[in-house]
């Protein structure tokens, strides 16, 4: 039901909530426009307005034959717009990811992962995820994964991730994170602070990373 408000707004709302509560899946085409139009009691042009929006937030993409569907996480994707990290020169690269540990109890999971360039650990993260949201939560400890950690909370759990909120500190680094990164205790470290968000805007994660940038770069455009 639509509220006082814009009414694109109301009706990006009412679609994100669909995306974030699992009544549309990944992958799944969205209604002809009149067809939903017509169910939110909206013209279609502020349908138009409001599908827009949801696909500048990368919730949704339009396929050639097919219109709107639910957009699907990938590696590739997730690297492209959650991986910040570039070498000296600027260029992106790709990391592999090993997790190290993963504990629960009845409110969170915790996890620890390492992100290796080139064979060497780079970054060292700590990751809380909601329990309710990550019933039964695992992956292989000490191997490579295969998938992005946010191809895996879509996929596994029904989560998608549609947007993080970062910070930015220097820290010196930590026993713990001395030993995982292979550098001196205090050792200088970017540490990178990041609650991500599901398409309704929950938060889903919050996670510390410490980055070893003595040949890498945070890079972040300024639109």
């Amino acid at each position: 039901m639509l509220t006082p408000g814009p009414l694109y707004a109301q009706a990006e709302a009412l679609l994100r909530a669909r995306i974030a509560d699992g009544t549309w899946l990944p992958g799944m085409a969205l209604p002809a426009e009149p067809v939903l139009a017509a169910e939110l009691g909206v013209s279609q042009g502020t349908l138009r307005r409001a599908l827009a929006a949801l696909e500048r937030a990368r919730l949704i993409e339009k396929l050639q034959g097919k219109g709107s569907v639910v957009a699907t996480h990938t590696s590739e994707r997730a690297l492209f717009h959650f991986f910040r990290l570039r070498d000296a020169k600027g260029r992106a690269i790709t990391p592999t990811s090993i997790v190290t540990r993963i504990m629960r109890d009845a409110r969170s999971v915790r996890i620890a992962r390492l992100r290796l360039l080139a064979g060497r650990a780079v970054i060292f993260e700590r990751i809380t995820l909601p329990a309710a949201r990550f019933a039964g939560f695992s992956l292989p400890l000490r191997r490579e994964l295969p998938d992005e950690l946010y191809v895996h909370y879509q996929r596994h759990h029904g989560v998608t991730v549609a947007r993080a909120d970062e910070s930015l500190s220097a820290i010196a680094a930590d026993a713990t994170a001395a030993r995982a990164l292979d550098v001196a205790p205090g050792a200088p470290l970017l540490r990178v602070d990041r609650i991500a968000f599901d398409a309704g805007g929950a938060a889903v994660e919050r996670r510390v990373s410490l980055i070893d940038t003595r040949a890498h770069h945070y890079r972040i455009n300024l639109d």
